[in-house]
């Protein structure tokens, strides 16, 4: 057999149901080795239920679920494993050290505690008791704990709450680098910007189902609206009575500008102000995207549904 062909985790068709309520709503996704993947959406749209599920916490009503093509609640899949969930209870009076040796203990082959620390960039916390740790460290502190194990596939539930912009940055580069040995992952997080600059695959969720998934270049470009830029003495509010324009705002000296007609916006800038300086014109970002993929979705939405 081909192992190298199975998909690291994979959703089938997957229904989820508490009571009237559907949670997620014929979900198909799949994980391949290597690869990140980004799972958005709002508030509500399936993306924990969707986790749970691969971790095996709740039982699909219909459907298959798979995780290293086997059962997610075996317990030689769930070796293979890391978590990093949006909130954890430790034992507060552990030091850093004692909860990356207890937790590597669980595991057949897990990284030092040391190689785990610097990974985590928690090595001049070992000795710290935890619950003496800000809330950004302790985040830290548990991606440690997720990753000690030496995991083939790491779930990352919103792991840069409460973390500053450097230890942000510092998790970014550990994630690239156990990706780079191979490892999967699968991501969620509300700072678009995270899902922007890690992710191989973008999956946007909405009411229990994806509703767009692709690269992050292949789901900017589904969005026709370009962002112009400028310094300008014109008056944003006559700006935004403009046919081009979508929307216009003013930041400091600069103009902003949403557009679905760039070059015609541009043109008319250049033409009202012979002054204009500083023109730049960008395409769409993924919070972009995502706001539009999700208006789209809500705006076709069954107002009687709720999704968890």
């Amino acid at each position: 057999m081909n192992t190298t062909a199975i998909p690291v985790a994979r959703l089938a068709s997957v229904v989820k149901r508490y009571g009237a309520l559907t949670a997620v709503d014929g979900l198909d996704l799949m994980l391949h080795r290597g690869e990140l993947l980004a799972l958005l959406g709002p508030n509500g749209a399936g993306k924990s239920t969707a986790i749970s599920l691969l971790l095996g916490l709740v039982r699909a009503d219909a459907g298959q679920v798979e995780l290293f093509g086997q059962d997610p609640q075996q317990i030689v899949a769930r070796r293979r494993i890391g978590v990093m969930l949006q909130s954890a209870t430790l034992p507060p009076t552990l030091r850093v050290g004692e909860l990356i040796r207890l937790t590597a203990s669980y595991y057949p082959a897990p990284r030092s505690v040391q190689e785990s620390a610097a990974l985590a960039g928690v090595t001049d916390l070992l000795r710290r008791p935890y619950a003496k740790l800000s809330g950004g460290q302790q985040r830290r502190v548990q991606f440690a704990l997720a990753l000690c194990g030496r995991p083939e596939l790491l779930f990352l539930d919103e792991p840069t709450v409460g973390m500053d912009i450097e230890a942000r940055q510092k998790l970014w580069a550990a994630i690239r680098h156990l990706i780079a040995e191979g490892c999967s992952v699968v991501l969620t997080t509300h700072y678009l910007e995270e899902a922007e600059v890690l992710a191989d695959r973008v999956c946007v969720m909405a009411r229990g189902k994806i509703i767009s998934e692709g690269t992050v270049d292949q789901l900017r470009a589904r969005v026709a609206l370009k962002r112009v830029r400028c310094i300008t003495r014109l008056d944003p509010a006559a700006v935004s009575a403009w046919p081009e324009v979508a929307e216009a705002r003013r930041e400091g000296e600069r103009l902003w500008l949403s557009t679905d007609s760039a070059e015609a916006l541009v043109r008319r800038l250049l033409d009202a102000d012979a002054q204009l300086s500083e023109l730049e014109v960008q395409r769409a970002g993924l919070a972009e995207a995502f706001t539009e993929l999700t208006r789209e979705a809500d705006a076709s939405a069954d107002p009687q549904r709720e999704a968890a």
